[in-house]
């Protein structure tokens, strides 16, 4: 799994939190965004400037992004389009984009854009909370782990009590001994 960050609207305080998280993990981690932006170093936090231009940032994750990864973006149309690449969008708030919300919110943020367009002042959202933030970092951490119990445990075969337990476990993570009997 990849991390990719539009990052030209992530809060700071949530890209701190997805720094230590891809160094944490060691899960290769990409901030896009159409100005520059400082990062820690590290061998898994990488950064893509891309030309301004509307939806430059979005496009460049889209065509990058592959079913799994992760994207980290509050843009419904970017989720969206994750979404239907087979990615997982999350928003830097805590919420959980799927199949079977990302419609609606698109539907709600187009009837937005509409209100706008007729001279309605909707205001836009409002500061990030504390509360928002532990919840995006909760929802961060089940994506990271459900992911990483998906490598290490593939899908279990029809009988578990027979099958020796390397077969669950990707071979990287199994030491030169032999497992106890």
């Amino acid at each position: 799994m990849h991390i990719w960050v539009d990052a030209d609207a992530c809060p700071n305080l949530i890209k701190n939190i997805l720094f230590r998280a891809a160094i944490r993990t060691e899960t290769n981690l990409t901030l896009v965004s159409n100005h520059p932006l400082s990062a820690p170093p590290s061998p898994f936090i990488h950064k893509i400037q891309v030309n301004a231009g509307f939806d430059v940032a979005d496009n460049k994750i889209v065509q990058h992004a592959k079913p799994g990864d992760l994207v980290i973006t509050a843009d419904i149309p970017l989720a969206d389009a994750v979404i239907d690449k087979g990615g997982i969008a999350l928003n830097p708030r805590g919420e959980l984009y799927s199949k079977s919300n990302i419609k609606e919110r698109l539907s709600i943020r187009n009837f937005s854009t509409d209100l706008r367009n007729s001279g309605v002042r909707t205001g836009g959202p409002s500061v990030i909370s504390k509360k928002e933030i532990q919840c995006f970092a909760n929802a961060l951490d089940r994506v990271l782990v459900q992911k990483k119990i998906k490598f290490i445990l593939p899908a279990l075969p029809p009988n578990p009590t027979t099958t020796p337990i390397e077969n669950y476990i990707h071979p990287t993570t199994l030491s030169h001994q032999p497992l106890p009997q």
